[in-house]
């Protein structure tokens, strides 16, 4: 039978607290896209929408975040993206749902996509729309679009106090949109009392932020955190912000007496602005720390280098990572022809004299794997992220805190590709079937594990489901890692030696970035 719209009415209607939104009905689903949730002036708070007459259409995506950089052909290579208009007025939102009976109550999933904080969209990953999830895991899927780089989170509280959190402004958009959820979800069949946020990459980290954001308490009661914490984070700080806003003052010929100035300037001089201050600011021995909220009470900072703040540890969590990542090497595609010894030579090439340790460690945890894969092996998230499980952990009033890592091999794809940054994404959203280099044999298998896992983890705080090898949580007395993979399986403290040890020999995350702009600008 061909999808159509659903028989009795073209476009559903729902009545929320402000008024009258209308979505369409397509395949067993009801899709509202582009439902505006706040307003909000440069560098300013933002405001709820208010009430309207008449009926809202909610039928075409809303505006993205403008960004920084061009968008890029190449990282559409695994994962298919999605381009769209974009425009300062960005605070919109997308529901999928398959009731809009006002007391069905299900489960909401807030997805809140990856970029840092400084890029992306709700809608440029394919395998991230919601409507495969809200049916196969009877939940409602909420995913948006928040202000970003410079209109999130550039700091000019320093320059009046209009501005105090202009340095959290992207992150209080997300706090605005859980309380759009809290007010309007149960006309779309969610339960406000049962959201789960969700994120990958930098979305992760925006979990991370909330759960570290007192203004957001109450507003959800899980959480996913999707290859967002970093062995090394960066950390704004007001004296660095300072002198970066006047030197982008400077250069716009803008008095600091007239601040006000800084709103009006065109979003493309204002980059242009700031990325001629950046050098500036760096021969004077100053480092800018990129894009990340700004500990300043309304966030209480990163939680596992400045302490958890304590209603984060009441929230049921679940932490995760890749296997690869970033991490490349150029003989991945031909590792299935290389001898074993020509393998340990590339090792000892990188590794020196700590890389016979590392071949023991990693054989040891992955014994499954080629020894090559041990190059490409992520050191970087893992280890941040197992390092705040283990310190959440220790809180012996934290709520449960399951691991895991995503450890894939597609083997149609470059002689076997490992599970790199935001692999494991289509089997979390049940869409596979979109996705080029997850067709192998068993992947239905994989998907319904994950899918699984994380519907569960919806409905109840625990991932477990029966169609999914038992999971236990990860506690101080038992480091449980569920792996991801053909035989997925928890395991017990199996990579912790082996990351710390790859880590501490593996060049910093900012450095493996900076070394792939420099290959790019030789391009």
């Amino acid at each position: 039978m061909p999808k159509s719209f659903i028989s009795n009415y073209e476009y559903p209607v729902v009545s929320t607290p402000n008024g009258l939104i209308r979505g369409y009905f397509y395949d067993g689903v009801f899709n509202f896209k582009g439902i505006k949730y706040a307003n909000a002036k440069r560098f300013h708070l933002p405001e709820p929408v208010g009430p309207w007459e008449g009926i809202k259409n909610a039928l075409s995506w809303g505006f993205n975040c403008p960004t920084m950089t061009e968008d890029s052909r190449d990282e559409t290579a695994y994962l298919d993206h999605r381009y769209w208009p974009k425009n300062e007025n960005c605070q919109y939102l997308n529901v999928w749902t398959t009731t809009i009976d006002s007391t069905a109550k299900k489960p909401v999933i807030l997805w809140i996509h990856g970029g840092g904080f400084a890029g992306c969209s709700a809608i440029e990953l394919l395998c991230a729309d919601g409507e495969e999830m809200c049916g196969y895991g009877d939940v409602v899927m909420v995913s948006l679009n928040h202000r970003l780089n410079i209109l999130g989170f550039l700091d000019v509280s320093a320059y009046g106090p209009q501005y105090e959190n202009s340095g959290n402004a992207g992150l209080a958009d997300l706090v605005i949109a859980l309380e759009w959820i809290r007010d309007n979800i149960a006309a779309f069949g969610g339960d406000p009392d049962n959201v789960t946020i969700m994120g990958q990459s930098g979305g992760g980290g925006k979990v991370c932020a909330l759960l570290q954001c007192p203004a957001a308490d109450g507003l959800f009661h899980k959480a996913i955190v999707h290859s967002g914490i970093h062995a090394r984070r960066q950390r704004p700080t007001p004296e660095v912000s300072k002198v970066l806003v006047g030197e982008m003052l400077d250069i716009l010929g803008i008095s600091p007496d007239e601040i006000e100035k800084l709103e009006e300037v065109e979003y493309h001089d204002l980059v242009k602005a700031y990325n001629t201050a950046v050098p500036r600011l760096r021969a004077k021995g100053l480092q800018p720390d990129g894009w990340a909220p700004l500990a300043n009470g309304y966030y209480q900072g990163y939680a596992r280098l400045d302490g958890f703040y304590e209603h984060a540890l009441k929230v049921p969590t679940m932490i995760g990572t890749c296997f690869s990542e970033f991490e490349k090497h150029p003989m991945q595609p031909v590792k299935y022809q290389l001898s074993e010894d020509r393998i340990i030579s590339l090792i000892r090439e990188r590794y020196h004299e700590n890389a016979d340790r590392l071949i023991d460690l990693f054989r040891e945890a992955y014994p499954e794997k080629n020894l090559l894969d041990l190059l490409v092996l992520d050191a970087e998230v893992r280890y941040g992220s197992l390092d705040h499980i283990l310190k959440r952990s220790a809180f012996e009033s934290s709520a449960p805190v399951y691991s895991y890592v995503f450890a894939q091999e597609f083997r149609n794809y470059d002689n076997g590709l490992t599970a790199f940054h935001c692999a494991e994404l289509p089997y979390a959203f049940h869409t596979t079937s979109r996705v080029m280099v997850c067709q192998q044999d068993g992947v239905e298998k994989l998907e319904d594990e994950i899918a699984g896992a994380w519907a569960a983890f919806a409905h109840t705080g625990d991932p477990n489901h029966k169609g999914l090898a038992e999971w236990p949580a990860f506690t101080k007395d038992n480091h449980a890692t569920m792996v991801f993979c053909e035989d997925s399986r928890a395991r017990i403290d199996f990579d912790t030696e082996l990351i710390n040890t790859k880590n501490a020999c593996d060049p910093s995350f900012e450095e493996k970035m900076a070394m792939l702009f420099r290959v790019s600008e030789k391009k």
